[in-house]
């Protein structure tokens, strides 16, 4: 018989995959509220626009259960330093396998776990980032660039966190992408905006996939595709000079031999490929 294990690792969907994850928690109980949806959100964004190379089906089937069993007000009750750990024991009675397991518990590093997998490293930076720009009941939420400096400088100062630069870069370039709504608002504060005003998880779970998602795909690919062009025209731009400059040189090189090898103006046209004349095949 299949176990859940399987059965939600085999969907690929993440819309699927976090409602999923909603009846689960209706039916036995376990954490799931929408900032685990806006961290599902923020990882997928991070692995994909940053090429990073990792399972992604697998780290976001982590970045959905790793806080599984988490309460409202872990720091309170004292269950902080305990629940990523009792939740990794819970995820291998559902049929998670080892690795899987382990990958969850470090998503904070109470447990001293060594040998740290590189998905863990992509579930805690996302789940502190995630975490410092939502209100909380003692505090209200930080700016995107206070969260930043609170990550670097504080939170995981003193890990070895593989990602937590390139992360850093991600968000301040998802800071410079827009999206085109009511008003044009980055990416991060239209899914922190979303995250306030829908009702619940359902709710959130459908606007994204029904109203956002193929916008936030859209924007990514004009910024890069603007990216691109920008490098290209710069390539252009710098290298087309020493060209001509080596082209030169090469015309004054020769200005005493019986016959010069290229004018200026022919050396022009075929950096600019504006000859008539073509090789032979």
């Amino acid at each position: 018989m299949e176990d859940f294990a399987t059965y939600i690792l085999e969907e690929k969907n993440l819309s699927q995959k976090m409602l999923i994850t909603y009846y689960l928690s209706k039916k036995i109980g376990i954490f799931f509220d929408k900032s685990i949806i806006l961290k599902a959100e923020i990882a997928k964004l991070f692995i994909e626009y940053m090429k990073i190379d990792v399972d992604e089906n697998l780290v976001l089937t982590a970045m959905l259960l790793c806080n599984c069993k988490k309460t409202e007000n872990a720091q309170k009750i004292g269950k902080l330093e305990t629940y990523a750990k009792e939740g990794a024991e819970y995820l291998a009675t559902l049929g998670f396998n080892k690795r899987f397991c382990k990958i969850c518990e470090e998503v904070n590093r109470y447990s001293k776990s060594e040998n740290r997998e590189k998905e863990s490293d992509i579930l805690e930076v996302v789940d502190q980032f995630t975490g410092l720009i939502l209100n909380r009941v003692e505090r209200e939420a930080f700016s995107t660039e206070e969260a930043l400096v609170i990550l670097q400088e504080r939170n995981l100062k003193y890990t070895d966190n593989r990602y937590i630069d390139l992360f850093v870069e991600f968000v301040k370039e998802l800071e410079e992408i827009t999206i085109r709504d009511i008003v044009e608002v980055s990416i991060i504060k239209k899914l922190v905006l979303l995250h306030n005003k829908e009702a619940n998880v359902k709710t959130l779970i459908a606007t994204l996939s029904n109203r956002y998602e193929d916008k936030i795909e859209e924007s990514l690919r004009k910024h890069q595709h603007k990216v691109s062009e920008n490098v290209l025209n710069t390539k252009k731009t710098t290298n087309t000079k020493p060209d001509m400059e080596k082209m030169k040189e090469l015309v004054t090189a020769n200005k005493n031999a019986a016959r010069p090898l290229f004018s200026d103006d022919i050396a022009e046209k075929v950096l600019n490929h504006k000859s008539n004349y073509k090789l032979e095949e």
